[in-house]
């Protein structure tokens, strides 16, 4: 039997709604590594593989903001588990979409995927920081509890493929937000693979959708759409920034502008902050005890 064998390169595909669809246009693009040697044909989503992404991410929104705080955390430790198993894949596609040796590469995927561990254990405790009882000058209870701002979108950075991107997706939905994520233009494959991680998580369809494309062209009219509450542009320039934050006024939608980031640093609490809403709750405490006081 003759040793020579043809290789079987990998398909790459979006991952919306759960599922993994080629773009609607049927058009790719290709994807080289830092000498320009060809790597793989990415997809090239277009304005309709967006709208279907706000879709599946409004469908998926309710179930998993409702989901409790703990389940969230499970759900995302299942991730980086699985991430562990797939190491070596992550390894390869790092190192070639950054140009970076194996060891460098491996250095980056252990800190994206303590990153992510770092994150499921904040699911649960997030409330207790940013959330609490306020004093108020009568017999009243006044509860202030954090809830997700629903829909984001976030841009994720050009440069950094792996670590970059989980630490702008992990703490939008470890607080229970969807996410709908528009990856490194010149750098999508960890992106688009960790779509296929995310599908055997336990991680609901639509939580986390994932599109490969012009930044610019995707993001256009996301940051326009009426049914999008909020948006990263971390991987946007400054000119696409400024047009994006001008179409996200239209609904109000929050807006975390770009800023310089070393995501080797341990992260603080800000990118979950930035997509939470406060809700305060005054409640009567009615008389307490025999004598009539109140609390």
């Amino acid at each position: 039997m003759s040793d020579a064998r043809l290789s079987v390169f990998k398909t790459y595909k979006l991952y919306v709604g759960g599922k993994f669809p080629r773009s609607e246009s049927g058009r790719v693009y290709e994807v080289t590594d830092s000498k320009g040697k060809w790597l793989a044909n990415a997809p090239l989503a277009s304005r309709k593989d967006a709208r279907d992404a706000v879709v599946a991410a409004r469908k998926a929104f309710g179930p998993w903001s409702g989901a409790t705080a703990y389940n969230r955390g499970q759900i995302l430790y299942r991730v980086a588990e699985m991430l562990e198993g797939r190491k070596e894949q992550f390894v390869r596609e790092v190192a070639e979409a950054e140009g970076l040796s194996k060891s460098k590469a491996a250095v980056q995927v252990d800190a994206a995927i303590d990153r992510w561990v770092w994150y499921a254990g904040w699911t649960d405790k997030i409330a207790q920081v940013v959330g609490g009882g306020n004093p108020v000058a009568g017999p009243f209870f006044n509860l202030s509890t954090p809830e997700p701002t629903g829909v984001v979108v976030v841009l994720a950075p050009q440069e950094s493929s792996f670590l970059g991107l989980v630490s702008v997706v992990a703490p939008v939905i470890a607080t229970g937000n969807t996410a709908i994520v528009v990856t490194s233009e010149k750098s999508p494959l960890p992106a688009l693979s960790l779509g296929e991680v995310l599908a055997t998580s336990d991680l609901p369809g639509g939580v986390v959708n994932v599109l490969s494309g012009r930044t610019a062209e995707i993001a256009t009219p996301l940051a326009a759409h009426q049914d999008v509450n909020a948006i990263d542009l971390a991987g946007a320039d400054d000119v696409l920034a400024k047009e994006l934050e001008i179409a996200a006024a239209d609904n109000l939608k929050r807006v975390l502008r770009p800023q310089s980031v070393d995501y080797a640093e341990t992260p603080g609490i800000e990118r979950m902050t930035a997509f939470l809403e406060t809700k305060t709750v005054w409640h009567p405490t009615g008389s307490l005890g025999a004598s009539g006081s109140s609390y």
